[in-house]
């Protein structure tokens, strides 16, 4: 960097870097990221291109906002919930279900949680007791980080893998060499996918279905970002096309929805574990010692949701059914309200790539990846590491791909969301910048 013009002061990020006491800036967690830019744009003066968190950036859905006013209006905030979560978004989470993913799901087993990060997090610590031998979750990776931190915290074990080089048919015989082993109790990934925002194809969604049906593992799909692969338009109730999932292919299924991206609902902390009819009625005679029944569904409800939250928010309940009615109801289009972040994925990928950047996850088996609400980046010669140290002189931030679980080293993670459409010029001026000193 020495002699070199940069937007931001060589001396102001060593200098701040130095004082965060991160030793390797690549290894560092999204949050240590964000706290290291907000203390150097302090210190500059100078606002950051800001690509790190994967921050909903659009406002919360009206229509929810309303509900809940006349939620916590009728005195609901005085009133712990039911921790099955109240009948009304039970109900149209069951309804939402069938009408953009084609599945009968019961309501029973339509279960609100404090984001879908805690159902997650609750459908570990039950799956892990169900049967003593089956110890381990296997990652499809790359993955959001937080889910192996839950582990970590836990004492939980789990394996990974890339799925970059095991693209379409090379799946089934990756996941079978570790499913044969008879360790897996679950296989959890997210579609679309963060970091990458791979989207498997309806193959490889039949192979993890089957592959979970005969060795008998459950499948956690992470639905973080419903509907938003959008080469395609599920937003219509009860038209396919549907998003796509594997519970097509097996009824051994928990999935996790999110009320943060798709109805940029994020503050309230809402988000359903939602488990297929035969997974919450299964008993395991394992989870007996530790929550007193073998049924799958009253364990995780009554023993792990109850331990860990005793429920959530009861106004962001009704909030979130009235988004999910008028999704139902047809009155409602979840998904015109986020397609901006595909337009300014398609720029700002245009624009890396314009000055010498590389995607580096780029297709779903033979089709180019869609436009969403992350891209992942790389340059010649440098790696994720590098890359991302030499970002901060140019106010730009990401996170490294190394702590996603990608193999993929050189690259970086882009969240789209946090960009305004005004900010692009300044991110073209400082990609330029960048090649020019690179």
């Amino acid at each position: 960097m020495a002699g070199k013009q940069t937007p931001i002061p060589e001396q102001v990020v060593n200098k701040i870097v130095a004082e965060s006491g991160i030793s390797k800036v690549g290894s560092a967690s999204i949050r240590e990221i964000k706290k290291l830019i907000n203390d150097i744009e302090t210190a500059s003066g100078i606002p950051f291109i800001r690509m790190e968190m994967g921050i909903p950036g659009l406002p919360a859905c009206q229509i929810g906002v309303n509900a809940q006013i006349e939620a916590l209006k009728s005195g609901v905030a005085a009133i712990y919930p039911d921790i099955e979560g109240a009948p009304v978004l039970k109900k149209e989470m069951s309804r939402f279900v069938k009408n953009f993913l084609d599945l009968e799901v019961s309501s029973d087993g339509c279960i609100p949680t404090v984001g879908s990060m805690m159902g997650g997090m609750a459908g570990f610590m039950t799956f892990v007791r169900a049967r003593k031998e089956r110890d381990t979750t296997l990652f499809i990776d790359p993955g959001f980080p937080v889910q192996k931190q839950q582990h970590r915290v836990l004492g939980l074990k789990y394996e990974t893998f890339d799925v970059y080089n095991f693209r379409g048919d090379k799946l089934r015989n990756k996941l079978i060499s570790y499913l044969e082993k008879g360790n897996i109790h679950s296989i959890i990934y997210s579609n679309p996918n963060n970091p990458s925002w791979i989207c498997f194809t309806e193959k490889e969604l039949q192979i993890i279905g089957e592959l979970s049906t005969q060795y008998d593992v459950c499948v956690f799909e992470d639905l973080a970002y419903f509907g938003m692969d959008f080469r395609r338009d599920i937003s219509k109730p009860g038209v396919p096309p549907f998003q796509p999932t594997v519970s097509k292919y097996t009824d051994n299924y928990a999935l996790l929805i999110s009320s943060s991206k798709s109805f940029s609902y994020a503050g309230e902390r809402m988000g359903l574990l939602v488990l297929s009819d035969k997974m919450y009625n299964r008993e395991f005679p394992d989870l007996i010692p530790y929550f007193n029944t073998p049924k799958l569904g009253r364990a995780i409800i009554y023993g792990t949701v109850y331990a860990i939250s005793s429920g959530t928010s009861h106004s962001a309940q009704y909030g979130l059914a009235a988004i999910l009615k008028a999704c139902n109801d047809g009155v409602y289009n979840f998904l015109d309200d986020v397609k901006i972040y595909a337009e300014k994925a398609n720029i700002m990928k245009r624009l890396f790539l314009e000055n010498g950047f590389q995607i580096v996850y780029d297709k779903d088996e033979d089709q180019p990846l869609a436009d969403g609400f992350y891209f992942t980046v790389s340059y010649p010669g440098l790696s994720g590491e590098e890359l991302l140290k030499e970002f901060l002189y140019y106010g730009i931030s990401a996170i490294s791909l190394a702590i996603t679980g990608s193999e993929r080293t050189e690259g970086l993670r882009a969240c789209v969301s946090l960009i305004k459409m005004e900010q692009m010029p300044v991110l073209e001026e400082r990609l330029k910048c960048f090649k020019e000193n690179h």
